[in-house]
């Protein structure tokens, strides 16, 4: 599995060659530095230690200065531990661009999805309002609270009630990569991904099959078709006309018709 980091950049829509409109997310993938590498006999597991984004040396702290220091760069704003077994070739100080995917590859999308404050629970957990007539005192309640004696001091975990809505670590599986800009930096994701605008999020191998990958290929990365060689014209060839001898005939003697009597 491999991954990388992307800022969040907002959405847009591009057209494929054959007119096919696609509403996509542009990922800006600045340069991901190797500032650890995580092995299996020291660590046991492989991993590498990114860093996005350079910092000021003056803004870093003294533990941020002496891992840059080791890696040989600068100091980063977002630091993240990327694990997978293709992650196992890099070493100290190296750049992990968006040239790692391409165009048409199945990837899972990690991100911290829009926190939305305090919500009740037909926004947060999408409950069906109760009656608004006839006298029910009960419109937007958390419903039942009864646990049939098995957790009679308190109350069940799991129960869905109002709190925090959003603002949590969401995964988005099995998204398709339009298009990867490995000179201006970027990565085109079909559809919408979690996170607000300027967010970091994680893009990575997907883990799920897909039944269908090859179709879903397919469609972003058409097969050019193969022209053909122009066929070489033959030099023209000269005709030679040559003409038939005409076998004159002999002229025949054409005899006069005799005279009519003249009539009396």
């Amino acid at each position: 599995m491999k991954a990388l980091l992307g800022r969040k950049i907002g959405m847009t829509q591009v057209f494929a060659e054959d007119g096919t409109m696609y509403p996509v997310t542009v990922v800006e993938v600045l340069p991901n530095v190797v500032t650890q590498v995580k092995t299996v006999e020291k660590d046991g597991y492989v991993a590498v230690q990114v860093g996005y984004e350079d910092k000021k040396e003056s803004r870093a702290n003294k533990a941020e200065k002496g891992i840059a220091k080791k890696a040989n760069t600068n100091p980063h704003y977002v630091s993240k531990e990327l694990r997978g077994d293709e992650m196992s070739g890099y070493k100290l100080g190296d750049k992990i661009t968006c040239g790692l995917f391409k165009k048409g590859d199945i990837v899972d999308v990690i991100g911290t999805s829009k926190g939305k404050g305090y919500s009740g629970t037909i926004k947060r957990w999408n409950m069906i309002i109760g009656p608004k007539g006839h006298g029910s005192g009960y419109h937007r309640g958390q419903g039942s609270f009864a646990n049939q004696g098995r957790y009679n001091h308190g109350v069940m975990p799991g129960k869905h009630m109002s709190g925090h809505h959003g603002n949590k670590q969401v995964t988005l599986l099995n998204v398709q990569i339009v298009d990867v800009n490995e000179e201006k930096g970027y990565i085109l994701i079909k559809g919408g991904i979690p996170g607000q605008t300027k967010a970091i999020v994680t893009v990575r191998s997907h883990i799920k099959t897909v039944k269908n990958e090859k179709a879903m290929k397919n469609l972003i990365v058409r097969e050019q078709p193969v022209e053909a060689e122009p066929v070489k014209e033959a030099a023209p060839v000269e005709e030679k006309v040559v003409e038939a001898p005409v076998n004159e005939a002999p002229a025949q003697e054409v005899k006069e018709a005799p005279e009519a009597p003249k009539a009396e």
